[in-house]
């Protein structure tokens, strides 16, 4: 009972579509109508309000830790279940119509979480490929396919185990991103979407 608990706090948590929401109150519009219609930190970026997209991604991180946090709090053992609850409720929010975000900021957030260590390691990488790619996609997909193997190697199995579950999630949700990667397609940082 408790990881069914758990699992339903972390996935309302994880649908809270903060990029949305204050693309709404700052009066930028419905996010979803903007750019790649997504509700993330990326898309938000795209309506030109610098603030609003880094106050996104601070949430949306956010709310990642929090669901952890909470999880250890209450229902010990429970936190990695919470990590993926988290995740997926970014990205398939019932109030969206399970159409959400993909995940990137709010798998940061839970890695921060439960192994700060490899976050700090995924961040370097992260950084590391947008600066290489100066695209969102290359580095969201690097630093998440990087974080089950940092996990791992930095000795810790049980992490290594839920982030690559949601790596695959987020690859998954980036699959239209891969697309136009092999296309050559895709969007560079303040390029046009």
């Amino acid at each position: 009972m408790d990881s069914v608990t758990a699992f339903g706090l972390a996935y309302l948590l994880g649908s809270i579509p903060f990029g949305l929401v204050l693309t709404r109150l700052f009066g930028a519009g419905d996010l979803r109508q903007i750019g790649s219609g997504s509700i993330g930190a990326t898309n938000v970026l795209r309506t030109g309000h610098k603030g609003l997209a880094a106050a996104t991604v601070l949430l949306d991180a956010g709310k990642g830790v929090l669901a952890v946090l909470l999880a250890a709090r209450l229902w010990p053992g429970t936190e990695g279940l919470a990590a993926v609850a988290a995740i997926i409720g970014h990205c398939f929010p019932l109030w969206l119509r399970f159409k959400g975000g993909k995940g990137f900021a709010t798998a940061a957030g839970v890695l921060g979480a439960l192994a700060w260590p490899v976050l700090l390691v995924c961040a370097a990488i992260w950084a590391l490929a947008l600066a290489l790619s100066r695209t969102s996609s290359v580095s969201s997909l690097s630093a998440s396919a990087a974080a089950p193997v940092a996990s791992w190697l930095m000795g810790y199995p049980a992490v290594a185990a839920v982030m690559a579950v949601i790596a695959f999630i987020v690859f998954f949700q980036h699959r239209a991103n891969i697309a136009r990667l092999r296309a050559g397609t895709e969007p560079k940082i303040g390029g046009k979407s």
